[in-house]
């Protein structure tokens, strides 16, 4: 598939999602990174959304609940190019009924290159980096020549 370059703005929209036995994990994360998290605009599945925002004070974007669709409004926000970054803590050890939402939901963001951490050093690394407050260029698939390849194919 072609490629394209587009940016990742200096101020970026943040998802942050957790499973149940990692939102704790996430909202202590969340209260030691306030102040870098501050500067971003935060995006979050329902509950995960509402424990961050009640324990911060930061401003959280709230989605419907991850099996009840936030996972998928998520996605549908990162192929828009609205979420720049996933901060994903995600259960290895237990079996999560919309896991097939979830899996969509990594796919998405490996298909439109956009920063994923899916553990507190992961998470860590991203933020400490020294591109997260600023412009950083991505190759993107160029959708509208994948269209007209499609169009000729049928």
């Amino acid at each position: 598939m072609e490629q394209k370059l587009q940016s990742l703005p200096a101020h970026k929209n943040i998802a942050l999602v957790a499973h149940d036995g990692k939102k704790a994990a996430l909202q202590l994360w969340c209260e030691k990174h306030r102040d870098s998290l501050s500067q971003h605009t935060l995006y979050g599945t329902g509950t995960t959304g509402h424990l961050i925002e009640r324990s911060t004070g930061l401003k959280v974007v709230k989605l419907l609940s991850g099996p009840m669709g936030g996972d998928q409004q998520l996605g549908a926000k990162i192929a828009e190019h609205e979420v720049h970054m996933l901060i994903f803590f995600w259960d290895p050890l237990a079996s999560q009924p919309h896991d097939p939402d979830v899996k969509a939901l990594l796919r998405l963001a490996a298909v439109w290159n956009i920063p994923v951490a899916c553990n507190e050093v992961s998470a860590d690394m991203l933020l400490s980096s020294t591109l997260m407050n600023n412009e950083l260029e991505r190759t993107l698939p160029d959708y509208e020549k994948y269209l007209a390849t499609r169009q000729l194919d049928l």
